[in-house]
């Protein structure tokens, strides 16, 4: 009997429901942003860290380019102190995932989120800042090297290959305006087109070929990338004729996209063919009452962390205004 009755208490408290005032989906610079104005705001913000606490961002060696650090900052230090100031504003942060939503389509109507497959919290605010990640080549050498010279973000990163020799892996729009980049602040750099000719736009094609420190290589995909701790060359493959050959390079830049981690919003929430959450307007807005997006999880032009950090706080500000609607 006494076996039978706390068998049901533990049943009860397993499908416990926790009533929180705003829930923030993810921890990045949009998640930690949007939890510093709406824990100034009085909104008792919840963090779920998600699998990767701090984003992209974590993988991240030097970040120069946000503003605020002259001498500029390692990516997790930067977001371990955005984590900080959240937290100094009263942010409840918590690791966990949200492995399960069932979001309400009335206004004012409650949205469960389900945590780690267990735990269920109820919000009238929901801001998703699950942001994207980069897709790689999957070898074992390009994923010992990340941070040590292979990078998923030109923009980001092109500037410490300054006057230097680089790679970059794609054929689409992305990979063009990436070497399009590069080409202005490297030496040389060297596009690998997987396919016989570029999926970019021919606007673009055009572009990439009239530079003349570009060099397109197709049917070409990277073999090995070479150097113990950092990238020192590129052994590169035919995948027509089976040849090998080596260049030496410093920077290895991987442009074949990026997918948004919004799969668990599928179904519920409007999205683009790849899965980008689409927003209404300027707004973070999406198109579920009290539900809004912030960050790479919406963003597929710009995807830089100050952006990301820009749409955060929308989201908090937008989120501040639907909840202050309701009362």
């Amino acid at each position: 009997m006494l076996m039978a009755i706390l068998a049901q208490n533990m049943e009860i408290m397993s499908t416990e429901i926790e009533r929180i005032h705003t829930l923030i989906v993810g921890s990045g610079p949009a998640g930690y942003t949007a939890a510093i104005y709406a824990a100034r705001a009085d909104m008792k913000p919840v963090i779920y860290t998600g699998m990767e606490p701090g984003g992209q961002l974590t993988t991240t060696t030097e970040v120069d380019n946000f503003p605020g650090y002259p001498e500029g900052i390692d990516g997790p230090t930067m977001m371990v102190q955005l984590q900080q100031q959240a937290e100094r504003f009263g942010t409840d942060v918590r690791i966990g995932m949200v492995t399960e939503v069932e979001l309400s389509k009335e206004v004012g109507g409650w949205h469960k989120a389900t945590i780690d497959g267990s735990k269920v919290v109820e919000t009238q605010a929901v801001i998703i800042a699950t942001g994207a990640s980069a897709k790689y080549l999957g070898i074992p050498s390009e994923q010992k090297l990340r941070g040590g010279g292979v990078s998923a973000c030109a923009v980001c990163d092109g500037f410490f290959y300054k006057g230097q020799e680089v790679a970059i892996v794609g054929g689409g729009d992305t990979a063009a305006e990436e070497a399009s980049y590069l080409s202005k602040i490297c030496s040389k750099v060297t596009m690998l087109v997987r396919k016989e000719e570029m999926r970019a736009s021919k606007a673009m094609q055009h572009r990439v070929e009239s530079i003349p420190n570009i060099e397109v290589l197709y049917n070409t995909e990277v073999d090995e990338v070479l150097g113990d701790s950092v990238v020192e060359g590129l052994r590169m493959k035919n995948n027509k004729t089976g040849a090998t050959s080596e260049i030496a390079i410093t920077g290895l830049f991987i442009a074949i996209g990026h997918k948004p981690n919004t799969d668990i919003f599928k179904g519920q929430l409007e999205m683009d063919e790849v899965g980008y959450i689409k927003t209404v307007g300027k707004s973070t807005k999406t198109n579920i009452p009290g539900v809004f997006a912030c960050g790479d999880a919406q963003d597929k032009e710009y995807r830089q962390a100050i952006t990301a950090a820009g749409t955060g706080c929308m989201a908090a500000l937008d989120a501040e205004r639907y909840l202050a609607e309701l009362e």
